[in-house]
Order: structure tokens, then sequence, then C-alpha cells
């Protein structure tokens, strides 16, 4: 998970129940952290995709960017 350029991360500050990731996309279960998965927040709702997901969807999840994050 990363920042926007100049922000401050504060997720990491809070206490979130320590779950075994899933993958909103292939259903890849993770018991451990992952700090390569990539997360992201829809809806409201956090939606983590393993490493080979986010590979082969990257281009369409940079088009849902804003410019200022690239």
């Amino acid at each position: 998970m990363t920042s926007r350029p100049g922000g401050s991360d504060t997720s990491a500050s809070t206490a979130e129940p320590q779950q075994p990731l899933v993958c909103a996309r292939c259903g890849t279960r993770s018991e451990g952290p992952q700090p390569t998965w990539t997360c992201s927040v829809e809806n409201g709702t956090r939606h983590y995709f393993c490493d080979a997901c986010a590979r082969e969807n990257l281009r369409a999840i940079e088009g849902r960017l804003d410019s200022d994050w690239w």
C-alpha cells in the first residue's frame, strides 16, 4: 500500500485484527503479512490482490488512479 506524495499514511497506527488475507480476484489465501500485495479501497471496503493478480491487472489498476498519483 502506498501513500500520496507528500501525504501521510496513518493506517499503520490503527490496530486491525490479524486475519488471513484473501485475494479479491482469485481467492488465494495468505496466513501471514504480505507486504507485496496490493490494497484497494472501493466504496469504503478494502480489497486485497495477490502479487500475480496485481501484476496481471496493473494497467487497469493504474487507469483508475487520479493523475496526482502518477
